[in-house]
């Protein structure tokens, strides 16, 4: 059972980080030309489309957005289940030479992005990849730090970082929940 520890993040933060991201990413990359967001699956996607959304409202260009599903290339997939199910995706649009800014909602060890590393070769050559996360939680396990960050939530590790967006969840909200 899991119990709502706090509520760190209204929809108001939610989309005050949303803008403030995507102030960050057209600065670093001077604008968007050859911006390519690619949104983890599940709450990767709603987020990257929010921050296209927003980078739209500012520059007045659309920015693609690709869906990436890495449960093939997860390395915890006997921990998921015996015989996972995995589902074939195929980018709309060629990545290679492409900025590819990865969209995810929790950092925390760094197994997810790493597997969203080696799915991104396997689907092109981007000139250069970014990282961009709601929340960054620590504990990482891997040497992989994000470019653009909504918060960072200090967690214990008995703690779960729940994110909610109303594309996936009917609401717009970032708690902490303990198990």
């Amino acid at each position: 059972m899991l119990k709502t520890k706090a509520v760190i993040m209204d929809e108001k933060a939610m989309i005050r980080a949303t803008t403030r991201i995507a102030h960050e990413i057209i600065e670093r990359n001077k604008g968007v030309e050859d911006l390519v967001l690619v949104g983890i699956k599940t709450r990767g996607i709603p987020f990257a489309k929010r921050l296209a959304k927003k980078i739209y409202e500012i520059e007045g260009k659309e920015v693609p957005v690709l869906t990436l599903d890495i449960t093939l290339y997860r390395d915890d997939l006997t921990e998921i289940d015996v015989n996972p199910v995995v589902g074939a995706t195929e980018f709309e649009i060629d990545i290679t030479d492409k900025i590819v800014v990865l969209v995810d909602d929790v950092l925390y060890t760094g197994r997810t992005v790493r597997a969203a590393l080696d799915a991104l070769v396997d689907k092109g050559r981007p000139k250069k990849v970014q990282l961009a996360v709601l929340i960054d939680r620590g504990h990482r396990e891997l040497p992989i730090r994000p470019d653009f960050v909504g918060k960072n939530v200090p967690t214990s590790k008995l703690e779960v970082v729940s994110v909610k967006f109303k594309e996936v969840d009917d609401v717009n909200k970032v708690l902490i929940v303990e198990r």
